[in-house]
């Protein structure tokens, strides 16, 4: 009698005692809800925002979903994963920053064929959205429907692709040791960008990267300026500004200008052939290097006027040389940032002899002929030991078989030593 009484007065203190009208949350403290104090909702209602305040009665945590944070490029694919490991027979959705369903269950709630399923059962849900914009940024919602509602947060980060840098400020060419400032700027970063500055290999110290926010409030415009002094040795130079942000992952993004450097011109003389003689044909070549390159030469000899040559070709030739040909010789190489005299001193060597053909095939043939000649010679050397070292075995063999007949050069002699028989006998071979 008295159970049935007591429901509307226990919902009612608990209405009532917590202010705003409040639940607990799944970690034992009071959360906030819509119902205004004194007023009396449906039990249905009052049932699914009021919890008892024991810790004990609050639902178990395997019902709490869990997701992550995702960070994505503009324009590529991100996937929202929630799992849970209680269901208790409900649903998961994802709901986007501005509280728009995307998916129940499998059910798509909102028409954007961006956003596509990727799995769904009961205790997971997954989804992805395509091509995505910086406008897509922010938290994501995952719920599951029970007594109470519990959600999970997924904050969606997404990185603006920086534009690639421009470079300004150069002027069409520069003189060796002028000092030039160039500048870079790049837009659409997010976060904002930093630029860096090399000059082939070498790095340039730059002044630090400057931010802009960009008018769409989202991303930014860098920038950054370098000034530096030019050698002859920049002529050609390309001078790189690159761009490194964390969504381009390592990938080259850079711009490139290359300058031209205007320098006095230098020169140096080479001959050909590098030693020589007297009767050779001698060419004497002025190399010149410079920003133009050098369009006239001047050659002169110490001791010799009027100047030898003047002309656009580099080369001095001599078609026959001389021993009056030898001497110092100078080159002025000039061109409209001036001029550059190179130095070279000739000394005509006598001529070289020139063997002949038959005296070189003479001298082959008798190179030959005294090669076989010494061949045979140690052939006749080793024949002759041969020979000796066979006759005398052959010599000694012939006496030790003729003991009965000895042989012509062959004497006996007989020595009496006072005895009558003599029988000792000395043999002597002569």
């Amino acid at each position: 009698m008295g159970g049935p009484s007591a429901l509307p007065l226990l919902l009612l203190l608990a209405s009532c005692g917590a202010p705003g009208g409040a639940n607990l949350s799944q970690d034992g403290y009071w959360q906030e809800q819509d119902l205004e104090l004194g007023t009396l909702a449906p039990l249905g209602e009052a049932i699914s925002s009021t919890v008892w305040s024991s810790p004990d009665l609050l639902a178990s945590q395997d019902s709490q979903p869990w997701t992550s944070d995702e960070t994505v490029v503009a324009g590529g694919t991100v996937v929202l994963k929630c799992q849970v490991k209680d269901h208790e027979d409900s649903s998961l959705q994802w709901s986007n920053p501005a509280q728009q369903t995307l998916y129940f269950g499998e059910k798509r709630a909102l028409r954007d064929n961006r956003i596509q399923l990727v799995r769904s059962t009961p205790h997971e849900l997954s989804i992805s959205i395509s091509n995505v914009a910086l406008a897509d940024e922010g938290e994501y919602t995952c719920s599951i429907f029970t007594m109470p509602v519990r959600t999970a947060k997924s904050l969606v980060t997404v990185l603006g692709i920086p534009q690639k840098p421009i470079i300004s400020g150069y002027k069409s060419s520069l003189r060796e040791k002028e000092t030039t400032t160039l500048n870079c700027q790049s837009s659409g970063s997010k976060p904002a960008a930093q630029l860096t500055w090399r000059k082939g290999d070498q790095e340039l110290h730059g002044e630090p990267t400057r931010v802009q926010e960009d008018p769409n409030g989202k991303t930014f415009t860098v920038s950054s300026s370098v000034t530096f002094q030019v050698s002859r040795d920049d002529d050609g130079a390309d001078i790189v500004c690159s761009v490194n942000h964390e969504s381009l992952k390592g990938a080259d993004r850079s711009t490139s200008q290359r300058i031209e450097v205007l320098y006095t011109p230098t020169a140096k003389i080479r001959p050909d052939p590098p030693h020589p003689r007297e009767g050779q044909k001698l060419l004497l070549h002025c190399e010149g290097r410079g920003n133009p390159v050098p369009q006239q030469y001047l050659w002169e000899k110490e001791g010799s006027v009027p100047p030898l040559k003047m002309t656009q070709e580099s080369a001095l030739i001599f078609p026959f040389l001389n021993k009056s040909d030898s001497g110092t010789y100078g080159c002025t190489a000039t061109s409209n940032m001036g001029s550059y005299k190179a130095y070279y001193t000739l000394n005509v060597n006598d001529p070289s002899p020139v063997p002949s053909s038959s005296s070189t095939y003479h001298a082959i043939i008798g190179g030959i002929v005294a090669f076989i000649v010494f061949l045979l010679l140690i052939l006749l050397i080793f024949l002759g030991h041969y020979l000796i070292r066979h006759k005398g075995t052959y010599l000694t063999h012939e006496a030790k078989g003729s003991d009965d007949a000895p042989d012509a050069d062959t004497a006996i002699i007989n020595a009496e030593g006072g005895q009558s028989g003599g029988d000792d006998k000395k043999e002597y071979f002569i």
